[in-house]
């Protein structure tokens, strides 16, 4: 049997669970009864989603962003394994779902000359679908290589179970990093602060997994707190503070049924078109740049500090807006501008991109959110909150204009326009990278039944029940880590 050596903390619901999940594992998963030696110590960790409030996809672009850890979570024990191989085992989320396990050595990570590059591991990863899950989790090892210079003379074994929902745009792919990365931390006595862990976590979803995600999800899922709002100014990851709720106002989220994933092809055509009129701007303002060899353009940027949130949204409207074209080929960018300053994506030749509404969006985002955040320390009457919904709904508008709209997200949101503040609701947005997954909905607390009101209403319309993410919770700094121990 398996128990907490100690523990100063009230175990989270999902943690007592877990760990009553890993004395019924033989029971459970018969033929993998014997994944855990009895002989050493387990090391358990736990991280939250994300519920992105306000700022989203503006967070690549140095906006402030407002993200609520949620109260659905990623488990994750892990054990070290002298034979110097990852074993995954990623549980099922559902019982209809089936559980995925990998087993590959530590060398697939290494060569003769030390780690891998992070190309040859997304390659790796990338090439067979039955093993690209597992690049969340053996990332975070080189990761850890590659940037910490670490040397692991054993490997692992790790369970990973999880009762956050996946593609529902809160973020599961950096709750999964996140208690991976924090596990392998803990159970190897590796020191890393709690705002570099974050950024290692994204490091592996950039570098190995392959997504072009922005930082605000890791380090929410590192640093949140529950009932609060991770306040991130992504310049690059300036952590502002927390930003209480006030008790008598709630968040929740409504998935929408419409997955979501932050590699698909229209997140990406939207960062991209962000960075190609960020080049241009810097080009009419008369910015040095420098074209460098096979990799992004330097710009030598004093004015803006290098972000395009920074471009204030009078002076853009007044400057830059009506130069910039509608939408430009990949092939007519490359000619004339030869690159951007992004090092995590880059330009098509076979593409077009929606190069004037993918630069205004954070330009005026990040504006909003500074709205948010003020509007959201003062009082909580009507006005107020009709306030802070009206920038929701815009920033909501802002993403249909660069093209990350969803017949159902877009559903949700008339919904609770419509449900509106004589039952409560107040404001709604797509969240996290859009085409899809979960809005965000402001209301008074006491509009619990208004918000499942409008999931039903969603439901009689699409046949589709959504998921409602009602509480949060702490992060994985503030869980920090638990020792599991055999009492056999």
């Amino acid at each position: 049997m398996f128990q907490v050596e100690s523990s100063a903390i009230t175990l989270p619901d999902d943690v007592v669970g877990f760990i009553d999940l890993l004395n019924g594992f033989g029971e459970q998963h018969p033929s993998l009864e014997n994944f855990f030696s009895r002989d050493s110590d387990l090391v358990l960790t736990r991280s939250p989603g994300r519920l992105d409030v306000m700022g989203g996809i503006a967070d690549y672009s140095g906006s402030l962003v407002l993200q609520l850890p949620t109260l659905e979570s990623t488990l994750v024990a892990l054990q070290r394994d002298r034979s110097r191989s990852i074993s995954m085992i990623s549980l099922a989320g559902a019982p209809e779902e089936q559980s995925l396990r990998l087993d590959m050595p530590l060398e697939v990570l290494e060569d003769a000359r030390g780690p891998v590059s992070y190309d040859a591991a997304r390659h790796y990863f990338a090439g067979d679908p039955s093993r690209h899950w597992s690049s969340y989790v053996a990332g975070a090892f080189l990761v850890l290589m590659r940037e910490r210079h670490v040397t692991f003379s054993e490997g692992a074994r790790i369970l990973i179970a999880s009762n956050l929902p996946q593609g529902k745009g809160v973020s599961s792919s950096a709750a999964i990093e996140v208690a991976v990365m924090k596990a392998i931390a803990s159970s190897f006595d590796l020191s890393i602060e709690d705002h570099d862990l974050a950024l290692l976590c994204q490091k592996v979803e950039n570098s190995v997994v392959g997504a072009p995600c922005g930082i605000m999800d890791q380090m929410t899922a590192v640093c949140g707190e529950a009932g609060k709002l991770v306040a991130l100014l992504c310049q690059p990851a300036v952590l502002q503070g927390m930003i209480s709720i006030p008790d008598d106002v709630s968040v929740w989220g409504l998935d929408s049924g419409v997955r979501h994933s932050v590699s698909g092809a229209m997140y990406s055509s939207v960062r991209v078109g962000a960075f190609m009129g960020y080049r241009m701007i810097a080009d009419q303002a008369g910015l040095p740049v420098s074209a460098s060899h096979g990799g992004p353009v330097v710009i030598d940027d004093a004015k803006w500090g290098g972000y395009l949130a920074n471009i204030d949204p009078s002076e853009f409207e007044q400057r830059y807006l009506a130069s910039l074209p509608v939408v430009m080929s990949g092939s007519e960018f490359i000619s004339r501008y030869k690159g951007t300053t992004d090092g995590t994506t880059s330009v098509d030749p076979d593409r077009s991109y929606p190069v004037r509404n993918a630069t205004a969006h954070p330009v005026y985002e990040h504006a909003r959110v500074r709205a948010f955040a003020a509007l959201l320390a003062g009082d909580t009457s009507d006005s107020q909150l009709a306030a802070l919904g009206d920038l929701m709904y815009k920033s909501n508008a802002s993403y249909s204009a660069c093209g990350l709209a969803s017949e159902g997200t877009d559903l949700l949101v008339e919904l609770i326009r419509a449900a509106g503040s004589r039952n409560g609701l107040y404001g709604a947005r797509i969240t996290g990278g859009g085409s899809g997954g979960t809005v965000a909905v402001l209301g008074r607390a006491s509009a619990g039944r208004a918000v499942q009101d409008v999931a039903e209403r969603y439901a009689a319309r699409t046949g589709y029940k959504p998921y409602i993410f009602r509480r949060s919770s702490h992060g994985a700094a503030r869980f920090g880590h638990l020792r599991v121990r055999s009492t056999l």
